[in-house]
């Protein structure tokens, strides 16, 4: 696919946002698109951050993952263990393992599975959901879904709940424990958690469809385990680069389970090709949308992002 051929769809589709390609860390192409600020006018550029959405569930999964190297939490280590008397609908067996496969079986807070659109008021009083413990109200009372093992069924409140199992088992933030395990060993210094109603002047105002209304009153004020990073293009080149340099790597993606209905498999955090090794992050909410491809063989990632709901979709389902 050529420059001409990604710009004829970016101007079809009035697209907002970046796209990059690189392979073994040597730019194969890179543009910003549309605005990031649109009352006043503010373009993209190759360095604005954005939303991410569920795209951080990767960094969950790796803070979780070097927290089992160390000793303090196990795969087979049941939530019940750390959590105590909260969350009481969460069954006894479920495992720290279950969480970050989508095989649980608890209730989601925020089920993706029903009819809803990324407009839709999702969520209340989201300016309190700036920690973790903070999302409790929001977890408790919903029942189990099936037996923690079953089957795979994607669950945004399941790596909420490895959040928190990880700020209990170190003493730490769930924020400063992937800055620290995850961003700051691959110098990713233009990515963090940046609240959604003050965004510095870097960040693009995510849009919801079809609107010049901003997504401030949709999403959780600071992001937790399920998604919401802000990031960019080049830092999501890092990332890649980091994660197959670690000893990581070939736990977090190898395939856990199969998931043929979406022609894709999942391993701890990440989402696998259904019939090759390219590893991949997405994500998807009211104002965000993102891709992130990573071929492990050419050291090839593609990376698209877009401060709309829908915006990464056309251009990522040409060009991957």
């Amino acid at each position: 696919m050529t420059e001409a051929d990604i710009d004829r769809i970016a101007e079809d589709i009035d697209f907002s946002g970046v796209v990059q390609i690189d392979r073994a860390g040597e730019l194969q192409f890179a543009k910003a698109y549309g605005l990031a600020n649109r009352a006043y006018g503010v373009p993209n550029t190759l360095d604005t951050r954005f939303g991410i959405a569920s795209g951080s569930k990767g960094f969950t999964a790796l803070t979780v993952l070097s927290l089992v190297r160390e000793g303090r939490l196990a795969l087979d280590t049941t939530a019940r263990s750390l959590l105590g008397d909260d969350l009481p609908l969460i069954a006894d067996d479920v495992t720290v393992e279950h969480l970050l496969t989508h095989t649980s079986g608890i209730g989601d807070y925020l089920d993706e599975e029903g009819d809803w659109s990324a407009n839709d008021y999702m969520l209340s009083d989201v300016h309190l959901l700036t920690t973790t413990e903070a999302f409790l109200p929001l977890l408790d009372g919903i029942p189990t879904r099936f037996r923690a093992g079953e089957r795979f069924a994607y669950c945004n409140g399941a790596y909420v709940v490895l959040a928190l199992l990880a700020e209990r088992a170190s003493g730490q933030s769930y924020q400063d424990l992937v800055r620290e395990r995850v961003l700051h060993p691959a110098d990713m210094t233009r990515t963090d958690f940046l609240r959604s109603d003050e965004l510095p002047a870097d960040a693009a105002v995510g849009y919801l469809d079809g609107m010049d209304r901003s997504n401030v009153f949709h999403l959780p004020v600071v992001a937790s385990g399920d998604g919401g990073v802000h990031t960019t293009a080049g830092d999501m080149s890092k990332f890649w680069r980091a994660l197959f340099a670690s000893d990581l790597a070939a736990d977090t993606v190898r395939p856990r389970r199969e998931i043929p209905e979406e022609s894709r498999r999942y391993g701890l955090g990440f989402w696998l090709d259904g019939s090759t090794d390219t590893v991949m992050l997405v994500g998807s909410d009211a104002g965000a949308s993102f891709k992130s491809t990573h071929d492990p063989h050419t050291g090839t990632t593609t990376t698209v992002l877009s401060n709309s709901s829908p915006g990464a979709w056309p251009i990522a389902r040409a060009i991957m």
